[in-house]
């Protein structure tokens, strides 16, 4: 055995010693999991501010190490979800079919771990948490290109559910299909919002040819399986599930193309240190109105980071409207509890939709 082979012996020797302690060291963990699960009698198996918090510690300490900081957080991320379902089955509704980009949110949040359950449309995943056959909803709120996801407002202002986190996903979109070749492709499927992310890409290198817009990007992918000539614009997981090849890779028009989702239950988490609280406000009929009505944000230093108006489709005025609010920070945090009290003064509706963990950037 040459020098060279001796060497890489002594270190797949290492390796193999180094995974033998990960494996004890994992052990003693779900072993811990366990033990804190009997203490909780099956109840709070998911707390998204102590997961947020070891995520964060993990980027932390992983920062500037022989392993990229994404790498650990996938692994740890994957660890969590496997030693939470020792405490018990968790179930999350998300828009399907399977293959979506929600189905991809889920995944990047809960793990594997979990019982992922696609639903047909935003509603019946709302329906799905509200009843209890899931405990937890995910659905699309927003999108760094295309705006809000107007349906997911509309029902944030009546369910008794609770924000109790964010996923920020960065939106990927292939061109998927069985031809071989840009030429061959005569119709190409896609949800709404991904063919409004491509549009510029699809003006320069498919002009002219047919869009159809179709329920999601996984009902796309399935359609070009189908059908000779056509393609799809979705993520890769609908690639894999359907077997299409992807002829153009990140065609969406913005680089930074990202969709910000939320995880919706009956859960209040605790604040993590780093927070977000949502709120939903109607304003008075008057000149000035949503200027005053967003004062006691500026007197108590809270600091906004979003706001959206919406017609109050619960209203029979069609010129009402309610302003959906994110500031940074928990409701138990004494600044946002002086300005939600404040708020609480000068609106005629006023709905806390949840304080959660800011996503990680």
């Amino acid at each position: 055995m040459s020098e060279s082979e001796k060497k890489l012996a002594r270190l797949r020797s290492e390796i193999d010693a180094v995974d033998a302690k990960l494996l004890e060291l994992l052990e003693r963990r779900a072993s811990v999991v366990r033990a804190v699960g009997e203490l909780k009698g099956g109840k709070g198996i998911y707390r998204a501010e102590r997961e947020a918090r070891i995520l964060r510690r993990v980027a932390a300490q992983s920062a500037g190490g022989a392993l990229p900081s994404t790498a650990a957080l996938a692994v740890f991320r994957e660890i969590i979800s496997a030693c939470r379902a020792l405490e018990g089955e968790v179930r999350v509704a998300y828009l399907g079919p399977p293959g979506t980009f929600s189905e991809q949110a889920v995944r990047q949040h809960f793990g594997h771990a979990v019982a992922a359950e696609p639903v047909e449309t935003i509603d019946e995943a709302f329906r799905s948490a509200e009843s209890g056959a899931t405990q937890f909803a995910v659905t699309p709120a927003e999108n760094s290109t295309e705006g809000v996801v107007g349906r997911t407002l509309d029902l944030l202002v009546t369910t008794p559910l609770r924000i109790c986190a964010e996923i920020e996903l960065r939106v990927r979109q292939n061109l998927l299909t069985r031809a071989a070749k840009l030429a061959a492709v005569r119709r190409v499927y896609s949800h709404a919002q991904s063919l409004a992310q491509c549009n510029g890409w699809l003006n320069r290198h498919l002009p002219g040819v047919e869009r159809v817009q179709v329920g999601s990007n996984a009902e796309a992918a399935r359609r070009a399986s189908k059908e000779k000539g056509a393609a799809a614009i979705a993520g890769q997981a609908a690639g894999a599930l359907y077997k299409l090849k992807a002829l153009a890779r990140g065609i969406e028009d913005d680089p930074n193309n990202t969709t910000r989702f939320l995880v919706l239950g009956d859960h209040d988490p605790a604040p993590s240190g780093h927070d977000r609280t949502s709120l939903v406000m109607s304003a008075e009929n008057k000149p000035g109105a949503v200027h005053g009505l967003l004062t006691p944000l500026a007197a108590n230093g809270v600091s906004m980071t979003r706001i959206e108006s919406r017609p109050a489709r619960a209203r029979s005025a069609r010129w009402e409207y309610v302003f959906f609010i994110d500031v940074e920070g928990h409701q138990r945090d004494a600044k946002v509890a002086a300005a939600i009290e404040g708020l609480r003064k000068r609106a005629p509706f006023l709905k806390i939709l949840g304080s959660y963990p800011a996503a990680s950037s």
